[in-house]
């Protein structure tokens, strides 16, 4: 599925969305966790941002201007309206290319609709963007391959490359492994944190 078309059917439910987690708790532990990491202020790039709320108001309260970047136009319409501080833009980051290094880096349940074969090369930008001492916070499948899933009477598809690949290519990076966690048991849901010491 190509991430254009993942955008779309994001769209549909972006309302839905923003109303079911705004305030929910969830990744919130998490998140927290991995900005006990980070040294207060700068700059935080949130990759699938979705409409904002929760997470957004996480890192600004630890200093953080964000950059949010989402396939999904309606999301990022929405993000704009909640946190018109901060900076959002449409946009698929497989293409979406910066000059700019972050301090922060969260990617919270998004890296998990790339391609298979775009999991790695994003992985490695990613890892790129980080400043020395950055953080960074993802969270993937412990599935090895890719599957579609029904949700939203909709069809959303989803890759990985497993806890594994995923380490191995954060430590070629030169990325340090601060947390691995399976936090949903007996869902196969993994988040790591990194830092590039």
């Amino acid at each position: 599925m190509e991430p254009t078309e993942l955008g779309l059917k994001y769209d549909k439910i972006a309302q839905w969305w923003h109303n079911q987690h705004d305030q929910s708790a969830y990744g919130v532990p998490q998140l927290k966790l991995a900005l006990g990491f980070a040294s207060a202020g700068g700059s935080a790039l949130d990759i699938g941002c979705g409409a904002g709320g929760r997470l957004i108001r996480l890192m600004e309260g630890k200093g953080f201007s964000v950059t949010g970047l989402d396939i999904s136009k309606e999301m990022i319409n929405l993000a704009k309206i909640n946190h018109p501080q901060h900076l959002f833009m449409h946009q698929d980051i497989c293409q979406w290319q910066t000059e700019k290094r972050y301090n922060f880096i969260l990617a919270w349940d998004s890296l998990f609709h790339l391609p298979l074969a775009m999991q790695k090369p994003v992985l490695r930008k990613i890892s790129n963007l980080l400043t020395d001492n950055g953080v960074l916070i993802y969270s993937f499948g412990n599935a090895v391959g890719e599957h579609t899933d029904q949700w939203h009477e909709d069809t959303f598809y989803y890759s990985s490359i497993g806890i594994n690949e995923n380490l191995s290519v954060l430590m070629q990076m030169g990325l340090t492994i601060m947390h691995v966690e399976q936090d949903q048991l007996p869902e196969k849901h993994v988040f790591v944190i990194a830092s590039k010491l």
